[in-house]
């Protein structure tokens, strides 16, 4: 049973009980319709109270039953409304803590509701790319006017429950109660328990002074925020149906645009980021209850950019920091940067004066390693290099406490090597934040052969604390997200040499959507970065081609942004990328000393052999095990490599396109004498997925 029945006095009160946020799932749905009937059938019952167990009232479907029969069994949402709205008693909701979607629609079917302060009411189908598909359209609008339901449905953010309660007019909350909500809502149930006729949301009228002009207006404002996302303007024409339509027709119109919906590509690409992101809190071989360590004090290596940013995560979650530096200057140096960033955000309304104090009053910093030895979690951000690694890992190794974890925010070296710098490797993790790191949402948790499975459950834990999207990776030279986006960069690069601009290359990326495309990209990364690896690899693996491009470009010292020169040209103090003439040339000179002729090249290949190249990668990755599951991969690009959100990321992307086309695409580009055949192989696992017929997801 995942409701509860009780009776108190001569009220009836059923309690949502399906934990974490009483999701309205079918078990719940039954036992919520039975106890209505149980309320009926009892005549010394004078009304129902509805509200929910634990911390929350409901936070809407349950997404467990996404996509499963149960989700359409009876009693539907829509059917389970229609019994609290038809009750011939009076029902009232409860509201406190978290009252969503499905959870909100329910309550809007009772006839009365009364709300703690500082309950989040929010209907956020649209962030699925969905509209509300059980009333939220028709009636919210109805009981808290058209303006403020149009934005609630638009934007899908959660509003306090008291400043609903203020708007003029409104009929969503009868009371906000400041006491214990039970008591305050039994007693509001016995006072409307003989008044009749009962109310109901339905019977409300949508009004708007000027509808006709609003509503063009609403529609030029979010068509021009949302042209990517069909969705906000679809929840726009429902509401714009409650207003011009009956309630019934109303409905008609919110089911249309809710079906229709389901279908879109974006749609289904925002509900895979929506599962893609909690399944990949999972560990396959690491329990939910594995029992996790206590983080309460964090020490960080490195006052620069990454070190910085990373102590700004703990100290927005509370968490005590302390920075450890080789040098005086270096540490006034990262402090000031910590406290011009905290000081911008409180310029621009983002943070209390009092809230900045109390981060400021929880970073600490020391000179020496020795003061650091009590921390619960160590994390080093220093130079990229394995021999300065190794030198902090020994000294951590010394003075660290037994059972604190070691780690390494490292990009692409060996973790297996970090860890085997000192004698417990189980404590050793990589924790790879990505730039800027209070900003990111990404963090790479990476696997070494040797950490234990408590430490991995204690970053993960961490990770959500800190507000980060972590996904788990094995160790590889770049780990997931930069093995990939290597593949990537060749592509750019050989694009270049065949014909294409930077520009071009980039505007077509752009065009499909991701934030910034190769060579901005790596301009505002630094050019010289690519230069090193690129070095390295010729080392490591000289059969791996690149085109000479990029190193022509480092040679002439065009490192990007902070030279003011790079794939483009940059003027002082502005980020404006503006085509170079000395680029133009760089490349017209490059192609005549190969011999190449430049072709024309469509927007519709550039696109296709950057995320193609992705893919194939990834694939082999998966193969490898070193990405638990693809959609592990599509999160670490929607998260930390911009790639567009309506599409789901990479694997999402090829698997709308389908795997079959994919490969196709794969033998044409593998015939280019100037690209790489070998690279454009499918991987083992593509060809596996486009023999059996299936897809990544």
């Amino acid at each position: 049973m995942s409701a509860t029945y009780e009776v108190r006095g001569n009220i009836a009160v059923i309690t949502l009980n399906n934990p974490p946020v009483n999701g309205l799932g079918l078990e719940t749905r039954k036992a919520a319709a039975e106890g209505i009937a149980k309320a009926e059938d009892d005549a010394t019952v004078k009304a129902v109270v509805i509200t929910g167990a634990g911390k929350a009232f409901s936070g809407g479907a349950d997404i467990r039953e996404f996509n499963s029969p149960k989700a359409l069994t009876e009693p539907t949402l829509h059917s389970l409304i229609a019994v609290v709205e038809n009750c011939t008693k009076p029902v009232v909701a409860a509201i406190h803590s978290v009252c969503m979607g499905g959870g909100l629609e329910l309550a809007l079917g009772c006839h009365y509701r009364v709300a703690s302060p500082g309950a989040k009411i929010a209907l956020p189908e649209v962030k699925l790319g969905l509209l509300p598909g059980a009333g939220g359209t028709q009636r919210l609008p109805r009981a808290l006017g058209v303006e403020p339901a149009l934005n609630m449905i638009v934007s899908g953010e959660p509003v306090n429950s008291e400043l609903l309660a203020q708007v003029p007019g409104q009929q969503l909350f009868q009371k906000i109660v400041d006491g214990d909500l039970m008591e305050g809502a039994i007693a509001f149930a016995q006072d409307v328990a003989d008044k009749r006729p009962l109310p109901k949301v339905r019977e409300l009228k949508a009004r708007h002074g000027n509808p006709d002009a609003y509503f063009q207006f609403a529609r030029n404002m979010v068509g021009g925020m949302s042209k990517n996302f069909p969705a906000p303007l679809r929840c726009l024409e429902a509401v714009a149906a409650s207003v011009t339509k009956k309630f019934e027709d109303g409905m008609k119109a919110e089911r249309e645009g809710f079906l229709a919906l389901m279908q879109t590509p974006e749609s289904k690409a925002l509900r895979h980021a929506f599962f893609a992101e909690r399944a990949a809190s999972k560990i396959g071989d690491v329990p939910e209850d594995t029992p996790v360590r206590k983080i309460e004090k964090v020490a960080v290596i490195g006052a620069g950019t990454m070190g910085g940013g990373i102590s700004m995560n703990f100290l927005n979650a509370g968490i005590p920091v302390v920075i450890l530096e080789t040098k005086q200057e270096a540490l006034d140096r990262g402090i000031a940067t910590i406290k011009k960033n905290y000081e911008a955000q409180v310029k621009k309304g983002k943070l209390k004066e009092d809230k900045y104090q109390q981060r400021m009053a929880l970073l600490s910093t020391t000179l020496n390693y020795a003061d650091i030895g009590s921390a619960d979690l160590v994390i080093e951000a220093v130079f990229e290099e394995l021999g300065v690694k190794e030198s902090v890992f020994k000294q951590l190794d010394e003075v660290m406490k037994p059972g604190a974890i070691l780690a390494s925010n490292t990009s692409t070296l060996d973790l297996n090597k970090i860890a085997n710098f000192t004698k417990r490797p189980q404590d050793v993790v990589g924790l790879h934040f990505f730039s800027p790191a209070n900003v990111m949402k990404l963090l790479e948790v990476v696997r070494g052969e040797k950490t234990a499975k408590d430490v991995l459950a204690t970053v993960m834990q961490l990770a959500k604390k800190i507000k980060k999207t972590a996904v788990v990776s094995g160790v590889c030279d770049g780990f997931i997200g930069n093995r990939m986006i290597e593949q990537y960069s060749r592509q750019a690069g050989f694009l270049l040499d065949e014909g294409a601009s930077p520009q071009q290359v980039d505007k077509a990326a752009e065009k499909f959507g991701f934030a910034m495309g190769p060579f901005r990209m790596g301009d505002l990364a630094g050019n010289d970065i690519g230069w090193a690896i690129r070095k390295r690899r010729a080392q490591e693996r000289p059969n791996m081609h690149y085109s000479k491009t990029a190193d022509k470009l480092c040679e002439l010292g065009r490192f990007g942004q902070k030279t003011g020169a790079g794939w483009y040209d940059y003027q002082a103090g502005k980020r404006d990328a503006i085509p170079s003439p000395v680029v133009a040339e760089l490349l017209e000179k490059h192609r005549a000393d190969l011999g190449i002729k430049a072709r024309e090249i469509s927007d519709e290949e550039i696109v296709h052999r950057l995320v193609f190249a992705l893919v194939n990668e990834a694939a082999h990755l998966l193969e490898e095990g070193i990405a638990q599951r693809a959609s592990d991969v599509d999160m670490v690009y929607l998260t930390g490599y911009g790639f567009p959100l309506w599409r789901g990321g990479p694997m999402c992307y090829a698997d709308t396109v389908g795997l079959f086309n994919v490969v196709q695409a794969m033998k044409r580009f593998a015939k280019n004498p100037l690209d790489d055949a070998k690279f454009w192989e499918p991987a083992p696992l593509i060809k596996r997925l486009v023999a059996e017929g299936k897809s990544f997801s």
